[in-house]
């Protein structure tokens, strides 16, 4: 483990003043261009429209979309010099408001960005006769608010957007069943016990782009899913100052049986990441 350490500040609550402007920019931005209506025959001739039923008595359509995404995540600044690069999963939901092309959903990402798995026996009693697996993960949780511009229908929707929220960088620590066990397969990766070992918050926010292509739609009106894309996109996403640990094993070095704060390798920078995603879009609509 790394026992040089960044330079410690006294305070751990991040600052708003470097992502306001930006934040402000993107949602001017986004409100300023000109919406664009639906049933100006974008697409009209490749995938069926999703107009509101003509009976009054007619539940409204759902006019929404849901993506699933592998992540990428490439620190940037001084996020670069202490950790390394980093995935994970990352889901989307939203719907369009009114007949314009504004989208607003919620945007949640889980990545991580290392992790370590040791053999150790369960206690100094018991000794190596029943070991135990410790996993120690690095981990960031992202969530944020979207406010989108893409166009409903079409082969090919590109897509821009604007993100507000939150990062939440913990390191957690895993004792897990060793083994098999007597039966295949019935005590595999059971887990004993689980601790955070560290933990901060960050603001966050940035923007996003990328483009849905079809790869498959029902050739009738479905309640559900009316169309599959392939979503390719990136983010690039500022996050304020945060402390968390380097990636690494976490040791008891004066063995007093716990770890102390000089024993962590705490770093503190701005908390950006660039993360290209690849994945798939469901295009939802149809009577709720």
């Amino acid at each position: 483990m790394p026992q040089d350490r960044s330079p410690r500040s006294s305070s751990r609550a991040p600052g708003l003043q470097g992502l306001l402007p930006v934040v402000t920019t993107l949602l001017v931005t986004l409100g300023s261009l000109p919406a664009a209506s639906p049933a100006a025959g974008q697409g009209a001739a490749d995938e069926p429209a999703l107009e509101t039923p003509a009976s009054e008595n007619a539940k409204p359509r759902i006019d929404a979309q849901a993506s699933f995404r592998f992540i990428g995540a490439v620190p940037q600044g001084g996020l670069r010099d202490n950790i390394s690069l980093g995935g994970g999963l990352q889901g989307f939901i939203g719907g369009w408001l009114g007949q314009g092309p504004l989208m607003l959903g919620l945007d949640v990402a889980f990545l991580g960005y290392g992790s370590t798995t040791d053999e150790v026996p369960f206690s100094s009693t018991v000794g190596p006769r029943v070991p135990v697996e410790v996993s120690t993960s690095n981990n960031v949780l992202e969530t944020h608010l979207s406010a989108r511009l893409q166009r409903r229908r079409g082969r090919f929707r590109p897509y821009a957007e604007g993100l507000v929220g939150f990062k939440y960088l913990f390191t957690q620590t895993r004792i897990g069943d060793d083994g098999f066990g007597d039966d295949f397969g019935d005590d595999f990766g059971d887990e004993v016990a689980s601790s955070t070992n560290y933990d901060d918050f960050a603001l966050s926010a940035g923007a996003g782009a990328g483009v849905d292509v079809r790869v498959f739609q029902r050739e009738k009106p479905a309640k559900t899913v009316q169309a599959v894309s392939l979503r390719l996109g990136v983010q690039y996403l500022l996050g304020t100052e945060a402390e968390y640990l380097a990636e690494g094993e976490l040791t008891d070095e004066n063995g007093n049986g716990r770890l102390d704060e000089d024993e962590l390798d705490v770093r503190r920078s701005w908390t950006t990441f660039l993360q290209p995603q690849v994945g798939v879009t469901l295009r939802l609509g149809g009577t709720d």
